[in-house]
């Protein structure tokens, strides 16, 4: 008989939502035959429909609902609360918490009998004798080590400026100690609108500053109201602040003093972080923020004509000046020095030995195990400094991870002596959310030929299924590789969406792309997707197990079939928009918060004080593509505003419905163009 068994749960005061599902011990001749549905899916859109009921708190037994889910269940479920805890931060690169939820890993690879997947970093002997592959990512918070700026006053001699209060040094500083004269260089933008340059026409880069220590505007040229003479919004893109460092070091800085224009009206108060201002290259002379105060303070001592910031400010509104040298004696000492910041992460791996013929070919099974920290990037604005704490994405796949190499090395221990067994390589990356910088480092420094790879095997986000259903991607990746895996994903009884795109936003990607066939378990996203409510206990643990015991048939079968899987093979089918729901005065309850409108871009992100959104590409038959969107556009206005980052625009497509026409200023090759571009449905529902 089918066995019901409660299979998700989530713990409240007064009740406990579960969900009934089939028993994951349920034996396969019990289990109702499982579906495929063939064919390419959103990976953002895909949201099976919720199966859940409520049953009475009070009286549901935990003890005897764990015993049911069975030994899979209770395993992975248990790992997933302790990655989700407070105590792992989040898991973001950099931090202390990843630190530990790596630790953790490796002690379950150690305790499972795995062998070291590594060498010891720096051992060039390549011995694996590590669980570790060390590896420094981009984006970790760059410190000031060094900070000293002197000047002199004549009434007080010589003073030395407070750092954090008098002034900072910014992140794109270099390293160094220089004492110089003062320059003034207005807001150093070489080319503007309507014929609009801080420098004399025909000006040589390189003529005046050789030797000076140069004092910066920021932002652009004001009007009488302290409004950007440049357009009607706050700053244009000529604000930007690379490009005027670039323009003072062309003509011999020796170092910068960047401050903010007196009576500006949109001007940011106070000085800039150190993070935030990491903008551009690092430059080799040291760059430092002053207020105003201490702006005036050094012209005052240099500048023998007794003009103030706010008359040097006008004569920059103007134009046209160069670099205005201060004929006083008096110098300014800067001395500067910034740790860059890199995040030096691993990724975890171990090792369960083949055997016979096949062991030296390998399986590998991956998931990362990194996440999005306090919501410092990948997060809403709104949740920015709140704890993330990551149960599906990706303690879900790092647990089930762990409890498939359990499996797995109970059955090859199990397997008669000198079988033919392929190696498998358990791998917990990290750094997938910062742009899978943990797969492709292992892809571009692997311990394994790519020829002796018969499969990846990639799990992100199993730990939501709903209605039994769970999608596997890639399964185009090999010649015949929906038909090698069709009777385990029959006998699974889970309806599977079998997509054969191997690309996608996770791991297996990486692997993809140099060639290896690869398969990815993906349960579905939700109404909590990187947000601060993707708690342990709203997890699926019998859906998990579900899952997993389809990963190890699969995985099995890859380990042990004698033929090779040969890369390549099928292309995806057409994505249809979904159905809107038209119940008047009703919210959608297919809606999980996710925009009803696609824009069809790849975002990078703007730099400095530009404000917008660089497109890396653009998708086919999307709202971009037929507007006429480009890679390399800019997007600096949305509807009339400025658009500030990626967050920003996520937050505008929410607002739109299908058939809105949205006005966006962009820069294309250096120049401000306006283009309408009309919103297309979100793609979420597939069609075969």
């Amino acid at each position: 008989m089918r066995i019901r068994q409660v299979s998700s749960f989530i713990v409240t005061s007064t009740v406990l939502i579960i969900v009934l599902g089939f028993s994951p011990n349920a034996a396969a001749q019990d289990r109702a035959s499982g579906t495929i549905i063939e064919g390419t899916i959103n990976p953002y859109g895909f949201q099976p429909e919720n199966d859940f009921v409520v049953v009475d708190a009070e009286t549901a037994d935990l003890g005897r609902l764990f015993e049911d889910l069975g030994p899979v269940a209770r395993e992975w479920y248990q790992h997933v609360m302790t990655l989700s805890g407070p105590y792992f931060e989040g898991r973001a690169p950099g931090s202390a918490g990843i630190e530990r939820a790596a630790d953790y890993v490796q002690f379950w690879f150690e305790r499972l009998g795995l062998e070291p997947a590594f060498p010891e970093d720096g051992d060039e002997s390549e011995t694996w004798s590590s669980y570790r592959q060390f590896l420094e990512l981009p984006g970790g918070r760059p410190s000031i080590e060094r900070a000293l700026m002197q000047y002199r006053r004549a009434d007080l001699g010589e003073q030395t400026a407070e750092v954090g209060r008098d002034f900072t040094v910014l992140g794109n500083s270099g390293t160094a100690d220089v004492s110089a004269p003062l320059a003034f260089l207005g807001y150093a933008i070489e080319e503007g609108p309507d014929g609009y340059s801080s420098f004399p026409a025909g000006e040589e880069p390189g003529a005046d500053l050789s030797g000076r220590i140069v004092i910066i505007l920021r932002y652009e040229p004001l009007d009488e109201e302290g409004r950007s003479r440049f357009t009607n919004r706050r700053f244009s893109r000529h604000a930007a602040i690379p490009p005027k460092m670039k323009a003072a070091v062309d003509r011999g800085a020796a170092g910068i003093i960047l401050v903010n224009p007196p009576g500006a009206v949109f001007a940011k108060d106070g000085l800039q972080d150190v993070a935030a201002s990491r903008s551009g290259t690092s430059l080799d002379v040291p760059v430092v923020q002053v207020t105003p105060e201490i702006a005036n303070r050094i012209i005052a001592a240099s500048d023998s004509d007794g003009r103030d910031l706010a008359a040097l400010r006008r004569i920059a509104d103007e134009g046209g000046h160069g670099g205005i040298i201060f004929d006083g004696d008096d110098e300014v000492r800067l001395a500067t020095a910034i740790d860059g910041g890199m995040n030096r992460t691993s990724n975890i791996g171990g090792v369960l030995r083949g055997s016979g013929d096949l062991a030296d070919e390998w399986v590998i099974i991956g998931g990362h195990y990194d996440h999005v920290g306090l919501g410092t990037f990948g997060a809403m604005p709104n949740n920015r400094g709140r704890l993330h704490p990551g149960a599906d994405d990706n303690a879900s796949g790092t647990s089930g991870v762990i409890v498939a190499a359990g499996l797995l090395s109970e059955r090859y221990e199990n397997a008669e002596e000198g079988a033919d067994l392929r190696s498998i390589l358990f791998l917990a990356f990290t750094g997938e959310e910062t742009g899978l910088n943990g797969s492709r480092y292992y892809v571009e420094h692997p311990t394994l030929p790519a020829g002796s790879i018969n499969a990846m095997l990639n799990l992100d986000m199993i730990g939501r299924m709903r209605s039994d259903t769970i999608a596997i991607g890639g399964t185009g990746s090999a010649e015949g590789m929906l038909e090698e895996v069709r009777p385990m994903l029959e006998e699974s009884g889970l309806t599977v969406h079998a997509d054969p795109n191997g690309r996608g936003p996770s791991d297996h990607a990486s692997f993809y792309g140099a060639g290896i066939p690869v398969l990815f378990f993906f349960t579905g996203t939700h109404d909590v997707y990187h947000q601060p409510g993707d708690y342990g206990w709203t997890v699926n643990p019998a859906g998990a197990a579900k899952a997993i015991d389809l990963l190890v048939e699969v995985a099995d079968h890859f380990a042990t079939d004698p033929e090779r899987l040969v890369f390549g093979g099928g292309r995806p089918t057409r994505v249809v928009a979904e159905p809107k729901n038209e119940a008047a005065g009703r919210p959608d309850p297919n809606d999980r918060g996710y925009a009803p409108v696609r824009l069809g871009v790849r975002p990078g992100m703007g730099a400095g004080d530009e404000p917008g959104v660089k497109i890396e590409g653009v998708s086919e038959n999307t709202s971009a593509s037929a507007a006429g969107l480009r890679k390399g556009d800019v997007i600096i206005a949305w509807g009339g505003e400025d658009l500030i980052d990626v967050m920003d625009m996520v937050t505008r497509l929410r607002e739109h419905q299908p058939g809105d026409v949205v006005e966006m200023v962009i820069i294309r090759d250096g120049e401000e163009m306006t283009i309408p571009v009309t919103m297309k449905a979100s793609e979420k529902v597939i069609e075969n």
